[in-house]
């Protein structure tokens, strides 16, 4: 575990945070900008010194401020990556690797040839870090803090940097770092689809202070979630795996609670666990089951709660078989259909997007959209 408890006096307001984290994993700390997320991974990694608190990483004591222990930055063994790159400009890709490896700890989790073939660097070695883009530039600090043999990675909005599509070519490489290496990350972002397809634990974040934490299908439940990431993107997030493929249509068959979704993709081994964002405002409710319609997803499931969302519509949530979604349906739909806690409801799927841990390694694609 990654245990936090820190305050630190910030403008323009107080940095009040606790939260405990398991490792290995990538847990992240979300929330938008300015509400203390670097702050807080650089007190962890000995950047900045709290006024008050205690931090702990598997069971050894990087600071306790009541006993006046801290540890030095250079003792915690924390690889770091920055927002910006920060790599050696004199040095060339090779070099600025091999001075990491010449500075790391003579036990090693992990070589220089595998460091350079989970992030695709072959091509690079020789080149000067200015003739770089921007991706790549990221791609090899991300080596460099990997070779320094760290204990904990810490990830500062390492895509913040870099536009859309350098961003969508980089992630893959942080997925595979996660689904390959047993090395816990914390990784900073304001942006919830990252968080999305990389974390396995969230923190939420504002103001300096901790509003919820948990796994990501708990927390994309939370209302407080809500708040950050604005209505449109509310949605439940729930874990799946593949059955195979449908006979005939060639749709991929992913089973979600005690239901399934067929889904328009290139196939994935059977069993193969993934991630399925169900947005509120793509599901539609019906209070029976519906026939002969395109709709070619249905899950049923009974109703458990009811809120308002806005002056105009609520969400629904429906248990369909140990895993919750949402729908938003308009509050005249919530009167007229009867719907309340307790009773039957059939989720109709309009769209999804699918996102996928790791199978032996391989890359899985970011998202896919089931057939409607």
């Amino acid at each position: 575990m990654l245990r936090v408890a820190i305050r630190k006096r910030l403008a323009p307001f107080e940095l009040d945070v606790e939260f405990e984290l398991p490792t290995p994993g990538v847990a992240a700390l979300f929330g938008p900008s300015g509400c203390g997320k670097t702050s807080t991974i650089s007190a962890i990694a000995g950047l900045l010194e709290p006024d008050a608190g205690r931090i702990e990483l598997d069971g050894e004591l990087l600071l306790d401020t009541a006993q006046g222990r801290s540890l030095a930055a250079e003792r915690r063994r924390i690889g770091y990556v920055f927002q910006e790159a920060r790599l050696f400009p004199h040095l060339s890709v090779a070099g600025n690797l091999h001075y990491a490896l010449k500075r790391a700890p003579a036990t090693r989790f992990v070589s220089l040839e595998t460091v350079i073939e989970l992030l695709e660097l072959e091509a690079l070695l020789e080149r000067r870090t200015q003739r770089l883009s921007g991706g790549e530039r990221q791609r090899v600090a991300i080596a460099r803090a990997l070779l320094s043999q760290p204990r904990l990675l810490l990830l500062d909005e390492p895509l913040a940097s870099i536009d859309r599509e350098r961003r969508e070519e980089l992630l893959p490489y942080l997925e595979s770092l996660r689904d390959r290496l047993a090395l816990p990350m914390v990784y900073v972002s304001h942006q919830f689809d990252e968080v999305l397809r990389l974390a396995t634990h969230v923190v939420l974040m504002q103001a300096g202070h901790v509003l919820a934490e948990g796994g990501i299908g708990t927390i994309s439940l939370d209302r407080r979630l809500r708040t950050l990431i604005g209505p449109e993107s509310v949605g439940a997030v729930v874990d799946g795996r593949v059955l195979g493929t449908e006979a005939g249509s060639g749709l991929m068959r992913v089973a979600v609670g005690r239901g399934e979704l067929k889904l328009a993709a290139e196939p994935w081994p059977r069993d193969t666990p993934v991630r399925v964002q169900l947005l509120a405002r793509d599901v539609i409710l019906a209070t029976r089951p519906l026939e002969q319609l395109s709709v070619r997803n249905q899950l049923s499931g009974t109703i458990t709660a009811i809120e308002a969302d806005d002056a105009h519509s609520d969400l629904v949530s429906v248990d369909v078989g140990g895993a919750t979604i949402l729908a938003r349906v308009t509050q005249a739909a919530t009167r007229e259909l009867a719907l309340a806690p307790g009773l039957p409801a059939w989720a109709l799927i309009k769209s999804a997007s699918l996102h996928g841990h790791s199978y032996q390694g391989a890359r899985v694609p970011r998202c896919m959209m089931p057939t409607i």
